[in-house]
């Protein structure tokens, strides 16, 4: 049984990191069309645990180095004296891809979690026979 309880914290573990990834990727894409916004990277760190492995943890959210695509547009309020103004380093397929990547590991730990639960759902009622 003990198994089977840290294979559900582990899947809710998933369950965060994904999420995680997930609000940072809608971030970006939300604001794709924003002059200035560097492109936001969640980095993640491992820790190791008290059981000699390792647990990943998100860490800092980091910007994007990539340089802003100067754009042209004298009527643009941000436009400099020759009518350019820096526009945003997000490059939407590589989001879509990125929130693809994330809800299908988020949909694979939520599985993971309810077949646990289902296991020890199941165990339970072995135990009560």
């Amino acid at each position: 049984m003990e198994k089977l309880i840290a294979s559900m914290a582990t899947a809710a573990h998933g369950l965060s990191l994904q999420s995680a990834r997930l609000r940072v990727t809608a971030e970006n894409m939300a604001n794709a069309d924003t002059p200035g916004y560097h492109r936001k990277i969640l980095t993640f760190e491992t820790v190791a645990t008290g059981d000699g492995g390792t647990l990943p943890l998100p860490g800092p959210v980091t910007f994007s180095r990539a340089e802003l695509p100067r754009i042209h547009d004298p009527s643009h309020p941000m436009a400099d004296a020759e009518g350019y103004y820096e526009g945003s380093n997000v490059e939407l397929m590589l989001e879509v891809a990125d929130a693809r990547e994330a809800q299908r590991s988020y949909e694979a730990n939520l599985r993971m979690l309810d077949q646990a639960r289902q296991m020890a759902a199941g165990l339970l009622d072995l135990l009560r026979r």
